[in-house]
């Protein structure tokens, strides 16, 4: 009997690739532009993974909305600057063993890969160009079409995409919103200890990984084995 088609959703900050020196960079500059004190580094790593008005009104919550969507603006326009100077690839540079996992589960014939993220559509773009990531992903879903996680319209979405069912749906992710997300969603969620949240916060995760080579037997202790 075959098995059925499965999908396997990444979160792309703090779990494929590590942006948080431009984050922390372009938060500050967006902050200082207004006069503004710097949330504490946790703080800001702690939204991460939010769409960026709900992550600025949860780091400037006394300031007005005029004021929270100045700071979002200013951090899109230093986010770019940044990266220009460096390119994608550098500012945002994948973790160890990323690369050589979505090699190994983009061979498997019956699983396809996906990504769910707060960044925008263009961020994700040239993301995904630096990094020559396209050919491994079905299914983009970000920001610009989504509400915030952890409301789970980008699995949703994700799975109607693929046309898979939960049951045969994983997120991988480093924050307690993916975890929420996933739940929400009603799919199973493998959480990764490398990213910007504690992992005390991973709750509802099937498995939290230390490595990104963990992640393939994580996926045979889910659905059974054929998939490292």
């Amino acid at each position: 009997m075959e098995r059925p088609v499965r999908l396997v959703i990444f979160d792309v900050d703090g779990t494929l690739v590590d942006s948080q020196a431009d984050i922390l960079g372009a938060m500050t500059r967006a902050f200082h532009a207004q006069g503004l004190d710097v949330p504490e580094r946790d703080k800001i790593l702690g939204i991460v993974g939010l769409s960026l008005p709900e992550a600025m009104a949860r780091l400037a919550p006394d300031e007005a909305a005029a004021m929270q969507a100045e700071l979002v603006e200013g951090y899109k326009r230093a986010y770019v600057e940044m990266r220009a100077k460096v390119g994608a690839a550098q500012s945002s540079p994948l973790y160890p063993g990323a690369r050589a996992v979505l090699e190994r589960l983009h061979a498997v014939p019956d699983l396809l890969m996906g990504v769910a993220t707060g960044k925008s559509k263009r961020g994700l773009d040239k993301l995904v160009h630096a990094h020559d990531l396209k050919r491994f992903f079905v299914t983009q879903q970000v920001a610009d079409f989504h509400p915030s996680k952890p409301h789970p319209s980008m699995i949703v979405q994700a799975m109607a995409d693929a046309g898979v069912a939960a049951e045969d749906t994983v997120m991988v992710g480093d924050t307690s919103f993916d975890m929420e997300m996933a739940a929400a969603a009603g799919v199973q969620a493998i959480g990764v200890s490398w990213g910007y949240h504690p992992v005390h916060a991973l709750r509802g995760a099937r498995h939290v990984l230390d490595d990104f080579a963990a992640l393939p037997g994580a996926l045979n202790g889910i659905w059974g084995s054929g998939y490292e």
